[in-house]
């Protein structure tokens, strides 16, 4: 009796070809109705099913449910998906996205398989579409370009198109998996031509994909001021992404209730309202925007890596990836061990157990410049080795030992360096 394969092994031994037309409009429909639920509009200033050949379709990777917003925008052509490794080890997706064609791409690290199953694609006629960040947005502003994104565009060779996502974090934020409708805006465009991917360099390709793609959901809505439904839980779970206080910079102290945020620390309190607008209560203090915010955060990170001494560490559980049973629910990985986990200056180390046997682990600045968020900011994974390893920490510090992550990267000369661009109108 043949043995029993293993998700990977199934996953590693497709071809991928074109969705099949019946599932795909039967799912365009779904789309509609969702879109228009969550009060989509779309603005095209160029046509992606105008092409005569294949394409490839980009966006800022705005929320998780990003397909609502590219799909619709090249329909009828039919776009072959390239979405993280790990979402096909749950359940429903461990069904749907083989059925659809959907091409498994290991995120923040090299991956032939997906590679060549993109290369295949475009051989073979096929639609494209990714996501250059690699993750959906955690703090409402995109991220630069995971390096590589621009020398693929140019080795498929095919038009690239573009969707500029407004509104859609701010409908799905990261730290909160509450929807919160209120609008969004879908603006369409291209941005490449095949003749003007082969005569550009990687680094004007790169360059002009982090100019088109930037924006951040909380300066387009301080102009827009678009109300988005919060039930009076605006500051759900908010302490996870504004974690040090702007006034005595406290890291975790935030406590939050309702539309409200104080700090346990010194009292600083903060209201967000369903225009994502802050407001200091009293002599409280607090920065414009959330993602100014998030941004002193950041520059604190930067300035925590550069010190001769630095070294954050605590203890975590390990989640794995299941062999054989797809994961149910919010799960996204299998508790299978504990330990650990320490970053400084030599990098990411981790020192405990896994599966009843002792895990080590070291991996180089260099090697490291981000983290994958399976759902909201309560893990983070990366692959080691080419496994999948999701780390939970016992002081739920996620986008701290994010941040630190990235800053370590760049302070250490890593390749995914940031840019000067923040926020580009659709």
């Amino acid at each position: 009796m043949p043995r029993k394969l293993t998700i990977d092994e199934k996953l590693r031994r497709r071809n991928v070809t074109a969705p099949p037309k019946v599932l795909y409009w039967l799912l365009m429909q779904v789309i509609r109705v969702l879109n228009r639920l969550n009060h989509t509009h779309f603005t095209y200033n160029a046509y992606p099913a105008e092409e005569k050949g294949p394409i490839v379709m980009i966006a800022n990777h705005a929320s998780r449910v990003d397909y609502q917003f590219t799909a619709p925008a090249c329909w009828p052509k039919r776009l072959n998906f390239v979405v993280g490794y790990n979402e096909f080890f749950r359940f429903p997706t461990n069904w749907l996205l083989p059925a659809m064609q959907v091409i498994p791409k290991k995120n923040f690290t090299p991956d032939s398989y997906a590679l060549r199953q993109m290369l295949r694609v475009a051989k073979e006629g096929g639609n494209i579409c990714i996501m250059p960040e690699g993750m959906s947005s955690i703090t409402g502003m995109a991220q630069p370009a995971i390096p590589g994104g621009a020398k693929l565009l140019k080795k498929l060779g095919l038009p690239v198109y573009y969707a500029k996502i407004s509104g859609g974090y701010l409908t799905y934020t990261k730290h909160c998996l509450d929807e919160r409708k209120g609008r969004i805006e879908v603006s369409v465009n291209r941005m490449f031509t095949a003749e003007q991917l082969c005569d550009m360099s990687i680094g004007e390709i790169e360059d002009t994909m982090n100019r088109l793609l930037a924006h951040d959901d909380y300066i387009w809505n301080k102009q827009r001021q678009i109300r988005f439904h919060g039930k009076g839980q605006m500051a759900k779970k908010l302490d996870t992404l504004l974690y040090r206080c702007p006034k005595c910079d406290a890291v975790y102290q935030m406590s939050c209730r309702g539309n409200t945020m104080r700090c346990t620390a010194c009292g600083n309190t903060v209201e967000l309202d369903e225009r994502y607008n802050l407001r200091a209560v009293g002599d409280s203090v607090c920065p414009e925007l959330v993602s100014d915010w998030t941004i002193m955060e950041r520059r604190r990170a930067a300035e925590e890596v550069r010190k001769p001494d630095f070294c954050h560490s605590g203890h975590v559980r390990v989640g794995v990836l299941p062999a054989y049973k797809a994961l149910k629910g919010d799960a996204t990985s299998v508790i299978g061990g504990e330990g650990t986990l320490t970053l400084n200056h030599e990098g990411l180390h981790f020192d405990g157990l896994l599966d009843g046997a002792p895990l080590r682990f070291d991996m180089a600045p260099a090697q490291l410049p981000t983290y994958g968020m399976c759902t909201d900011i309560s893990r983070f994974y990366t692959f080691v080795d080419g496994r999948f390893l999701e780390f939970y920490p016992d002081n739920g510090d996620v986008l701290l030992w994010d941040h630190l992550t990235e800053e370590l990267h760049r302070a250490a000369g890593g390749k995914w360096q940031n840019t000067d661009y923040r926020h580009s109108e659709p």
